[in-house]
């Protein structure tokens, strides 16, 4: 068993100086040495010691003084760009000027000597895009208010116009107006003088004739009863002016609440004469 222990080791030793004859020597082992064995007369190869300072020493030489570590094999290529610009000082820059500002193409000015000519852009768009952004929402905010107006056709009959001249005296004509009924009333002179005879405190809805007519001649109110909203009818009742017939209210030629469940008086819309024989409701 020792006999082919020691066989094996011989074995080994003898594949490794073999190895150790044909491998590359490296830089920190050229002068180490092991005894060789006798090859039949053939000499070992010659092989010379290549490092990165022999390889350093072989780069030509430039007339411009370059740092020793731009020769060196482990530079970046960052360096040897630098390296190369260096050696070659003909090459032309751009001129970027024609794209910079004319707040910063003065080299000797400081960024904080620059600042106000640098921000006046700036400055003129904020004001700009603020300028624009209030007019589109002024915009928005009145088209929304329009579209939440009155129609066309709806305004076309916010106003009634009607003449005088149809309507005899004592009589009392009905007129559709914003989908209620409107009278107008042609009052005699013994209704006008009987209504300002009125005493005004025995009334449940106190005013006075003048304060709903303005010509005493005529009388124009809503024909809508003020308790559920009945049509009077007119030339009727206790008092002879409008009588409902739903509950029985009672008002005289004023259009006032004189007996009855009623609370107010008739309304009075808004009229004007355009002239002596036309009157505008609305």
């Amino acid at each position: 068993m020792q006999s082919i222990i020691r066989t094996t080791t011989a074995a080994g030793r003898g594949q490794l100086t073999r190895a150790k004859q044909l491998a590359v020597p490296l830089g920190n082992e050229a002068n180490t040495s092991e005894p060789t064995a006798p090859d039949h007369g053939r000499s070992a190869p010659q092989v010379k010691t290549i490092t990165s300072h022999s390889m350093g020493k072989s780069l030509p030489k430039s007339s411009v003084h370059v740092p020793a570590a731009l020769t060196g094999l482990s530079t970046s290529s960052q360096t040897r760009l630098m390296s190369s610009l260096v050696n070659h000082n003909d090459m032309e820059v751009p001129d970027f000027s024609y794209y910079r500002r004319s707040g910063t193409k003065d080299s000797t000015k400081s960024s904080e000597g620059s600042a106000a000519s640098r921000k006046n852009f700036s400055y003129a768009m904020s004001e700009a895009v603020g300028v624009v952004g209030a007019y589109s929402a002024t915009s928005f905010v009145n088209t929304f208010i329009q579209s939440l107006s009155a129609s066309r056709d709806v305004l076309a009959l916010a106003k009634i116009e009607v003449k005088l001249g149809d309507i005899p005296e004592g009589k009392n004509m009905v007129f559709k107006w914003r989908g209620k009924p409107l009278f107008i009333r042609h009052r005699t002179s013994e209704e006008i003088a009987a209504e300002e005879a009125v005493d005004v405190s025995t009334l449940r809805d106190p005013q006075a004739d003048n304060e709903r007519v303005s010509k005493p001649e005529w009388l124009i109110i809503l024909g809508v009863c003020t308790h559920l909203g009945c049509v009077p009818i007119a030339n009727a009742g206790e008092f002879g002016g409008y009588y409902c017939p739903c509950h029985g209210s009672h008002y005289d030629a004023s259009g006032r609440i004189r007996k009855g469940p009623a609370p107010l008086n008739l309304e009075v819309p808004y009229y004007e004469f355009p002239d002596d024989s036309t009157v505008i409701v609305g």
